[in-house]
């Protein structure tokens, strides 16, 4: 079978595509006939476009034609006819929408901010003083781990410094981008919510007090109550280095990737220029390139984020302000040549910002259809103050991997976890901690969050074959987390 699905990808026909979207349209349209006017009462149909993405990214590996069609079928579900007019205003609004306006600009120019730093040479220079200390794969490795837990305000953040200046070192020492992906995207989400001074930290507070458990002006005390009970968090973070010393061996699709490395093949996979944020090209350096041109971008990138409440839009025009003048009175650049460079990695982050928006597309659709609403409401029934934590993990998680919007989930399931947490008198601290743990697992092990196609686009690795390599790993410390809400459940 597996064969078969191997050729399908490899003997692409572009009429029988065509016949395939044309079928699945209309088996939408059909379905839709038999569907109760309130999206509210769909039930188990609204679980259709999920599964349908999942089966079709994994038939295909297409993300972007996947997202687009099962956006499609969840809109004609819920239109009642209207479909285009549907698609485009869902597809408006999620383009008018604060947080795709934040994505653009914080991560188009965190792209220029990258480019930038290669072009002063900043990158290399780093690259060369890391080799000094890391003279081993494995360092190389536990180096990367090390300055992901260092660049802990945001995900964003962490994943796109540590993924795109570490590439070069792991490169030179014949790890598959793969790897690097892996352990880049779990010092990213997952340490987030383990420290209480972090862009993620300051958003659940706020919201843990709108939804009723936190006083006003408490939230952050409250939220760190949640952080020992993060069990996927810790966990997932701290299997990393246990998998780069060998103590847990590397297992499924990321063996493969080691041996295809072993055996003299590609260290980035088939497709991942096209989503590298350094478009797979070398830059011109300077002669005499300064680690300075590295760490002090980087410095006043956290330091103006952190000053300005964490709002990293603002540390991100600091850094480029603070790029031009010290780049140019070093005689590296023109303020022409800035400015295309700018340009450049603005350029190389269209394919991941598309892939954020199509994503937030089908998260819209799926709010339409009550997709979160219908898995809550169905496992609720089945709750007790003991299983509630293993429960809402277990739900959330399936639903955060379907849907791979952690802060939207957040947005959805608090309101209705914490007035259900109260009345049955559950450990609040825990099921909390269950919904956040559940966020982190999505952004961490989706094919098309948020988190993984920023990762990608760091290290230069396909997003497909970077999901799909540590899902394994995501997957082992999701298993060994509900174990740890299980028993936490009944002794708390």
């Amino acid at each position: 079978m597996l064969k078969k699905l191997e050729n399908e990808v490899q003997t692409f026909n572009a009429r029988r595509s065509l016949i395939a979207v044309l079928i699945i349209i209309g088996i939408s349209i059909i379905i839709s006939r038999f569907l109760p006017d309130d999206p509210y009462n769909f039930g188990p149909a609204s679980l259709i476009p999920a599964l349908f993405l999942i089966v079709y990214i994994f038939t295909t590996k297409r993300i972007l034609e996947a997202l687009i069609l099962a956006s499609v079928m969840g809109f004609i579900m819920v239109s009642q006819g209207d479909v285009l007019g549907a698609f485009s205003g869902a597809l408006l609004g999620v383009m008018m929408n604060e947080d795709i306006a934040w994505l653009f600009i914080v991560c188009g120019l965190m792209g220029s901010i990258i480019t930038l730093i290669e072009r002063a040479g900043g990158a290399f220079a780093f690259g060369e003083w890391v080799a000094t200390k890391a003279k081993t794969r494995k360092s190389s490795l536990i180096y990367t781990w090390i300055l992901g837990i260092i660049v802990f305000i945001d995900d964003y953040l962490n994943s796109l410094t540590v993924g795109s200046c570490m590439a070069p070192l792991t490169d030179k020492y014949k790890v598959p981008r793969e790897f690097l992906s892996y352990v880049v995207d779990s010092t990213a989400a997952p340490l987030c919510v383990l420290i209480p001074i972090t862009t993620w930290s300051i958003f659940c507070s706020r919201l843990l007090e709108v939804n009723g458990w936190a006083p006003a002006g408490d939230g952050l005390k409250y939220f760190i109550l949640t952080i020992p009970f993060n069990f996927y968090a810790w966990i997932a973070a701290f299997i990393v280095p246990l998998i780069i010393l060998g103590i847990i061996p590397i297992f499924g699709p990321m063996k493969k990737a080691e041996q295809r490395v072993k055996d003299g093949g590609p260290i980035a996979p088939a497709g991942s220029e096209k989503i590298d944020i350094r478009g797979g090209e070398t830059m011109e350096l300077p002669s005499n390139p300064k680690i300075m041109n590295f760490l002090l971008p980087l410095l006043v990138l956290v330091c103006s984020t952190i000053y300005f409440d964490l709002d990293m839009q603002i540390g991100v025009l600091c850094t480029m302000v603070f790029m031009f003048i010290t780049y140019l009175g070093q005689n590296i650049m023109s303020a022409e040549e800035f400015t295309d460079i700018a340009l450049k990695g603005l350029k190389n982050m269209i394919l991941p910002l598309m892939l954020m928006v199509l994503a937030f597309l089908f998260a819209e659709v799926n709010d339409q259809i009550h997709f979160t609403y219908y898995m809550i409401s169905t496992s609720s029934k089945y709750m007790t103050p003991a299983l509630m934590p293993f429960i809402i993990f277990i739900v959330l998680a399936f639903t955060e991997f379907i849907t791979g919007t952690n802060w939207g989930m957040y947005i959805i399931a608090l309101p209705i976890v914490i007035p259900l947490g109260i009345g049955l008198e559950a450990n609040m601290p825990l099921s909390i901690a269950a919904v956040l743990s559940a966020g982190v697992f999505g952004s961490h092990i989706c094919f098309y969050s948020d988190a993984t196609i920023i990762t990608s686009a760091a290290t230069g690795c396909n997003n497909f074959d970077h999901a799909l390599t540590q899902a394994p790993f995501g997957i082992l410390a999701a298993v060994l987390s509900a174990i740890c809400f299980l028993i936490a459940g009944f002794i708390f």
